[in-house]
Order: structure tokens, then sequence, then C-alpha cells
């Protein structure tokens, strides 16, 4: 055969390649070749064809044909033949292939050999692949290359024992003598690797965490010689001696430190001068001030440090690298509960972060300031944050509008009026898009807690109203969670029961009981038992609600799902003195003289019941202060009034109206269609058109099933620019299927409101 062809004319010629098609064809053909040349035992250009192999498997194309090949490299005498085979071991082998037994009687010989470079590449490959087996086998012969004088081979041994202790944890005692001498070397390699692998031993075992806290003084001392040494030509970067080193050491003195007084007690005048020494013009040095921050803080420190490293990330924040500004404001958050004071010395900085273009530094300097507010900048804390959510994303208006509320119940704690419950609720049913995320955040917020009275009140309205939601499994807004219907009726069971209930907290749950009937399909003959079991309650109200709803269940079970269906957005309605004021679309109407509805019982219950609850949107907005609620009202209502554009053989569209935040010429249209009749309507298509002047986008709905009965409703957004504030028309058409028909119709929509396109 002829000679095959060497590494650097196949990279040459595959970079020729136009198509993928013919960068395969041309790998395909080699892989042929190759694998002649395997099956005819070719010693003379083995080592050539492995080498373009594993050119070709980084190149993403299968090589596994290769791996024998590899072990014959490694078996040679000859340091290339070794250096391709291992290499090619450590790219095509894992522990999970058998050729793994094959390796170990020639890593140990290689291990053993008489050229320092032939033992290096043994250490390599055991380090980057060896398994459990390899490594028990082979870890004396490591620890004995740890002790060597030769420093070439104790770096690579360091590393190597690195991964054996990570595969066999046990053997971890058999490289505790090697350990000793290990910081007295000189050559900054050994001391590197050393010190990765004392690390590596702390981490995983606290006894040798206590063992090793003795070397503290050793390893300041060596930290204070890299620092005032000056200049280095071997280990200099951009003027600073060796800064991998010193971030290694400084990561070991933050374990060793951790929870010791003594050990904290012997670093901190090292780390006081670290952080006041380290240059800061270039990123390098950064880096060590970060670690050095991350030690101060996470160590017994000094006050006076603790202020140190905290005005180090306020000067991060001032960096013109954006990583380094997250950095920074990533670590003050996670220190701002311990040293609040010296975070809100850069309360200023922090705030102006809000402003950045880079939508993560944004959400972090959010997140933030609100945990910088308090009673003394609640006002100017505020006005900031208020401003904010006015021009800020989408994406960022949830989180700051409930962050505003809790941050100021956090300030206001007394002044929460009773009110807190029904207003928050309300709030809730407007936000639509938002129930399935509230509700899967107030249950895991009430799960094994019912201290907090007014939040298991919530909890429980929105379980009942949403409990469909929670049990989907649907979320957008974060990370969702599985719950069964039997999970879910046992934390409703629990607040029954629960000794801190109250008495109107017991209603909430058996009415979210109740309601859950109509949602859940799999429980609701125990949803019967439940309520049975409470029509001879000692409590006169819960006796009432439950001998109401048993009565649903057995006379009036025709009536049971129209009863019990999903609440419709809620007016919002405000109490002065003996009067109530209630407010639709904005305008306020007649007071009407407050007295007894003229009807009691279930359907009264029922009312003012699921009229009553909480609303959170990011973490657990529990008990709003009325004092916001105007705000918060504000900030979700968009001052246009909603209209019904379309309400016909049950079917009932209904729009609601926003003006776009970043062209007021857009006027943002969500539809909300609603199914009143007994049975789903499917494959529903909403299409929309305008006039020539006008510019529309319709934007994918939530879904094309209109569930019966009113239990949800299908959204949908549309976008339309009105560059000339013409009045707005459009003309609409529906089709979907209904009762086993294709139903179709088109309707005019004239009656928008001036508000949306003036």
């Amino acid at each position: 055969m002829p000679a095959p062809i060497r590494l650097r004319e196949l990279i040459r010629t595959i970079r020729t390649a136009r198509t993928q098609a013919e960068e395969r064809e041309m790998i395909q053909k080699e892989c042929a070749a190759i694998r002649s040349s395997f099956r005819e035992e070719d010693n003379t250009y083995r080592c050539r064809n492995v080498a373009k192999l594993l050119y070709m498997h980084m190149l993403g194309y299968p090589a596994h044909f290769g791996q024998l090949e590899c072990l014959k490299l490694i078996a040679s005498q000859k340091f290339t033949d070794k250096r391709i085979g291992y290499l090619g071991a450590m790219l095509l082998l894992d522990e999970r292939q058998d050729v793994h037994l094959l390796m170990t009687n020639c890593i140990k010989n290689d291990l053993n050999h008489s050229t320092q470079y032939v033992q290096g590449l043994a250490l390599c490959t055991l380090g980057c692949m060896g398994s459990s087996e390899m490594c028990r086998d082979l870890a004396g012969e490591v620890e004995k290359l740890l002790k060597t004088s030769n420093s070439y081979l104790r770096k690579k041994a360091a590393l190597c024992a690195v991964h054996v202790i990570r595969k066999v944890p046990e053997l971890m005692e058999m490289f505790l003598p090697a350990t000793k001498n290990l910081l007295n070397e000189k050559n900054h390699g050994v001391l590197h690797t050393s010190v990765v692998l004392l690390t590596e031993m702390c981490e995983r075992s606290p006894d040798m965490l206590a063992h090793f806290r003795k070397l503290v003084p050793q390893l300041v001392r060596i930290l204070k010689n890299l620092i005032m040494s000056g200049y280095s030509p071997e280990h200099d970067v951009s003027g600073i001696s060796d800064p991998f080193l010193q971030v290694r050491i400084l990561r070991l003195l933050r374990i060793l430190g951790r929870n010791d007084d003594d050990s904290s007690e012997a670093m901190n005048d090292i780390l006081a001068q670290v952080a006041t020494n380290t240059e800061t013009s270039k990123n390098v040095g950064n880096a060590i001030l970060y670690e050095t921050v991350l030690t101060i803080m996470d160590i017994k420190s000094e006050s006076g440090l603790r202020v140190l490293a905290i005005n180090i990330l306020g000067r991060f924040l001032l960096n013109n690298d954006k990583n380094i500004r997250y950095v920074a404001l990533t670590s003050l958050l996670k220190t701002v509960q311990t040293d609040h004071n010296a975070v809100q010395r850069h309360r200023s900085t922090i705030v102006d972060c809000l402003k950045d273009l880079d939508v993560s530094i944004k959400r972090r300097a959010m997140e933030l300031s609100f945990a910088l507010v308090n009673g003394n900048n609640v006002r100017g804390m505020m006005k900031e944050l208020l401003y904010f959510l006015d021009s800020c994303e989408p994406e960022f208006k949830a989180d700051c509008a409930s962050g505003i509320f809790l941050a100021a119940e956090n300030v206001f704690a007394f002044y929460v009026r009773d009110d807190a419950v029904p207003n928050l609720i309300q709030l809730i049913t407007n936000s639509v898009e938002m129930h399935a995320y509230t509700v899967q955040r107030l249950y895991k917020a009430i799960l094994g807690d019912y201290s907090q009275q007014p939040l298991v009140q919530v909890a429980s309205w929105c379980i009942g109203e949403y409990g469909d939601l929670l049990v989907s499994g649907q979320c957008e807004e974060e990370e969702p969670i599985q719950v069964t219907e039997d999970e879910v009726l046992d934390i409703l069971e629990s607040v029954l029961i629960s000794n801190m209930s109250a008495s109107v907290t017991r209603g909430y749950a058996l009415t979210a009981i109740m309601k859950l009937s109509t949602r859940f399909t799999c429980t609701v003959n125990r949803i019967k038992k439940v309520v049975s079991i409470y029509g001879s309650s000692i409590d006169v109200e819960l006796q009432q609600r439950a001998v109401e709803y048993n009565a649903l269940f057995k006379k009036y079970d025709h009536m049971r799902p129209a009863l019990l269906e999903r609440m419709p957005v809620m007016e919002k309605v405000t109490t002065n003195g003996p009067t109530e004021i209630v407010q639709t679309n904005g305008e306020t109407e007649t007071p009407v003289q407050e007295s007894k509805p003229p009807h009691s019982g279930l359907l009264f219950d029922l009312q003012k019941n699921l009229c009553s609850g909480v609303k959170d949107m990011s973490s657990v907005m529990l008990r709003m202060m009325s004092r916001f609620s105007s705000l918060l009202l504000f900030l979700f209502s968009t001052g246009i009034p909603s209209i019904t554009a379309y309400n016909k053989n049950g079917l009932k569209i209904d729009f609601s109206f926003e003006r776009s935040n970043t062209n007021p010429s857009v006027t943002v249209i969500t539809i909300q269609a609603s199914n009143s009749t007994e049975l789903d309507m499917t494959d529903f298509v909403f299409q929309a058109a305008v006039p020539k002047t006008f510019q529309l986008q319709l934007l994918s709905p939530s879904s094309s099933v209109i569930p019966a009965f009113n239990s949800g409703t299908i959204t949908q957004v549309i976008k339309v620019l009105n560059p000339q504030k013409q009045q707005l028309r459009m003309r609409i058409k529906l089709t979907y299927n209904h009762k086993g028909s294709a139903m179709q119709d088109l309707a005019e929509v004239n009656n928008f409101p001036p508000q949306s396109w003036q």
C-alpha cells in the first residue's frame, strides 16, 4: 500500500471542502483507508493514522474503531507512539470501556519507567480518565511519585492524586504522609498543584480540614512572599506575581478559616494586605481581589476588613466591564443581610445600575435595591424603583411591582388593615396570565407553615380557584412543580385541622376543597367525604357551609359546576365608612348605603368567600397594606376601559387595552375568549383585519380550546400601530368546532374607547 497522507495534509484537504457533504465524503474516504491499514497491522504508520483519527474525532466524526490501536501505541517502546497512544486514550476512551482492564498494566509499567516524560504521560492519562478500579490498582504508584524529588513528576502526581480521591474517597488517607512537605517546595508548579490537592482533601473530609488548619501560617507566609516579592519574569502576569497561585491559596484559606476563630485571625492581616496592595487596572488584579472578598466574607473576619471587602465590590460597580459589575452585584446581594450598613454606602451606585442596558445587570441591581429598602430611605428608593418600573422591559414589571409591595410591607408592617386580603385577591383575578405562577408560589409558601393566617387564607382561595393549573405543572415564569390532586387536598385538610387556623381560615379551606370538586377528576369521592365530616362541626359557620355543600352534591348536583365555576374579573370595591364606593372602569358610581344582603346561604357564602384572597407575583406577597393598594391597581390597570367585542351562541370575546411603553403609537389589545355552553369549543381561530392606515400584528393564542361553563379562557395579543391617531376599526373572523359542527362568523368592532387610539 502507498504511504498514507500526513495529518497536516489531511487538515489542509478538509479545509478546502466547500460544503458539509463534501467534507463528509473526504472523511469517509480517509476513514476507509485507515481501517484498511489497521486490518493489515501496519506498525509503520499506525501513529500517523491514529493522529488523523483524533483530528476527525474532534470534528465530531465517529472514531471508536481506533481504541485498540491506541493501546498498541501505548505498549510501544517509542515515546512518539506512546504520546499519541495516551492522547487517543484520553479522547476516545471513558471509564465504561472494557479496554481499561488492558490499559492498567501498561500505565503501571510506565509509571515505573526510567524516563520522566513517559511517567508524565501515564500520570496525565490516569488523572484524566482513570476508572475507580484503575485508581485503586495504581494509587500506590501515584503516592510514590508524589514523594519523589523530581518537580516535573510531583506536580503531575498531585493532580493525579486529586482524580484518585474523587474516584475513591477512601484512599485519601494514603496521600496524607506525602502532603507534609508539599508546601515547602520552591517550584511554583508543585506549589500550585499541592494547594489544589489540599483543597480537595479539605472539602471532602472534616478530619482532613481539622488536620490541615495548622498549615494556615505557612500558607500566609507563601502568599505574603508572592505579593511582596515584586517582579518575577517566570510567573508574572500583567505585573502581578503568579496570580493563579494566589487565587488557589485564597480559596484554600477560605475553606480553612470558615467557622474557625483562630485560623481566621491568623489570615486577617494578609487578606488586608492583598486587598490594599493588588493592582486594579487589569483583570488579573480584579480576579485576585474578588477571591479576597469572597474569603473575607466567608471567614470570621474583623468588621473593618469586611467593610474593606464591600468597598472593593463598590469599586467593581464603577468598572466598565459588564462581567465585573455583574459579579459585584451578585456578591453584594449575598452579603447585604449581614453587612447591611456597609452596602448602604454604595446605594447610589447600585441604583445607577438600574439604568444599565444589560438585562442581567439590571435584574441584579433591582433585587439588591429591594434588599436595601428600609424606613430611612423608603421614599427615595421607592421613587427610583417606580421610575424603573415605568421604563423597564415587560419581563421586569411583575417582579418589580411585587418587590415594591413586599418592601413596603416590611417597612410599614404595623399599618396593614384588615382589607388587605380581599384587595390582593381582587388583583389576582385581574392578572389572568399570572394565575398559574401565583398558585404555585402560594402552594409552596404554606407547605408545613400555617402561622401566617392571611397567607394561608389567600393560598387556600387561590388553590381552590386555580387548582387545575396547579396540578397541570405548567408555569412559564419559573420551573414548574409537580403536584398530585391528593397532595393538594392533603394541604387543605391540614389547614382545616391545624390548631393555628382561625375560623375564617377554615372557611377558606373548606370552600377551596369544594371548588376543587369541579376542577379535579380523580378525587371527587374524597372531597365528598371531607365535606360530609364537617356537617357536624361545632363551628356553626363551618357546619352551615358543609351542610349546604353536601346539598350541592346530592339534590343540586346539576347546579354544582355552574355555581363553582371560576370567578370572573372582579371590580374594585373600596369602603368609606358606612358606604361602599364601586369603581368600574376608573369611574365611581353613586354611593350605596351598606346593608346586609337580602339573600343568604350558599350563593351568598360562595360570592362572599370567593371574593377574598391574596396576590403573590414573584416571591411571597403575604399581607399587602391598603395604603399601597391603589398604587398596585394603577400599575396593573391600563386606564383604558375594556369592551365586549363579540357575544353570540355562548362565545364571548372581550378586549382589554394597554399602551405600549416603547411606542405610544402602539396599542396592545389582549383578547379573552370564554365559552358559557356545556361543551368545549375546539380548533378556535381568531383573525382580524384593520384599514390600510393601521398596521396589525397578531400573536399566537394561549390555546385552541375554549373550556365549557366559563371554566377557562383563551388569551391572544394584538398589537396595532396607529401613527395617525385615527379611530380604531376592526373586522374579525371567528372559526371553531362546537357540538360536532364547524362554526364560522364575521363581525365588526367599532366601539373602541377613545383612550385606545387617541
